[in-house]
C-alpha cells in the first residue's frame, strides 16, 4: 500500500494510525509548497488535490483521512476499529468532530501557521474570533465528555481519539484556546505516550507547521 502526505492535521491522523498499526504502508511525501497535489498525477489520485490517500494492495484509492484510518485498522483486525456498539459511538464523534471542533481549530490552523508558512495574506479577525469562541462552545462539549473516562469511546483507544485530537498538537502555535480545558488536556497527554502519535511522519521536516 501507498500513503500519500504531508505535514497537515488530516495526514497526521492517517499516518498515526499507519505508524501505530505497523501497517505494511510505503509513505509518499506530497509536496504542497510546489502544488504537487494540483497536479494531474495527483488529482488522479485524489480530484480533491488534499492528502491524505491511501492506495490499497487491492488497487483501491482511498481519500478521507477517517475512512483511510478505519481502513487501516480494519485491514490490520485491530480493534482502533471497534466492531461492536462502539463503531456506531466512534462514527458519531468523528461525524460531531468534522462538523463542529476540528472544524473550527482547524481554522485556526490554517489562519495561524499555514497561511504564515506559504506567506498568504492574515484572515479577517472576526472571523478568527468566531472560530475561538467556537472551539470553546465545542471544547466544552468535549471536556464534559471526557470527565471521568481515558478515552473517547469506552475503555480502550479507538480512531476516534485520533479523529477528534487531530488539532491539539499544533494548539499553542495555531492559537487553539484547549489549555483552559483540563479533561482535555489530560486526554491528549495520554495519547501523547503513543510514540506513533508523537511523532506520526515519516522525516518530519525542520519547516513543517508544528
Amino acid at each position: 500500500m501507498k500513503l500519500y502526505y504531508a505535514e497537515t492535521i488530516n495526514a497526521r491522523k492517517a499516518c498515526a494510525v499507519a505508524k501505530y498499526l505497523d501497517a505494511p504502508v510505503t509513505c509518499v511525501r506530497v509536496d504542497l509548497r510546489n502544488g504537487e497535489n494540483h497536479k494531474p498525477p495527483f488529482l488522479a489520485l485524489n480530484p480533491n488535490g488534499k492528502v491524505p490517500v491511501l492506495e490499497t494492495a487491492a488497487g483501491v484509492t482511498l481519500w478521507e483521512s477517517n475512512a483511510i484510518m478505519c481502513h487501516l485498522a480494519r485491514a490490520a483486525g485491530s480493534d482502533l476499529w471497534p466492531n461492536d456498539a462502539r463503531q456506531i459511538e466512534a462514527l458519531r464523534w468523528m461525524f460531531w468532530n468534522s462538523e463542529h471542533f476540528s472544524r473550527h481549530a482547524a481554522r485556526l490552523y490554517f489562519e495561524n501557521l499555514v497561511k504564515p508558512l506559504f506567506g498568504l495574506p492574515p484572515g479577517d479577525p472576526a472571523a478568527l474570533e468566531e472560530a475561538v469562541g467556537f472551539v470553546r462552545t465545542h471544547g466544552a462539549v468535549l471536556n464534559a465528555h471526557l470527565k471521568g473516562r481515558r478515552w473517547l469511546v469506552g475503555d480502550t483507544l479507538t480512531v476516534a481519539d485520533f479523529a477528534v485530537s487531530a488539532s491539539l498538537p499544533y494548539a499553542e502555535g495555531a492559537r487553539i484556546p484547549i489549555a483552559e480545558f483540563p479533561e482535555i488536556m489530560a486526554w491528549h497527554a495520554r495519547l501523547n505516550e503513543i510514540p506513533a502519535w508523537r511523532v506520526p511522519f515519516p522525516e518530519p521536516p525542520a519547516e513543517a507547521a508544528a
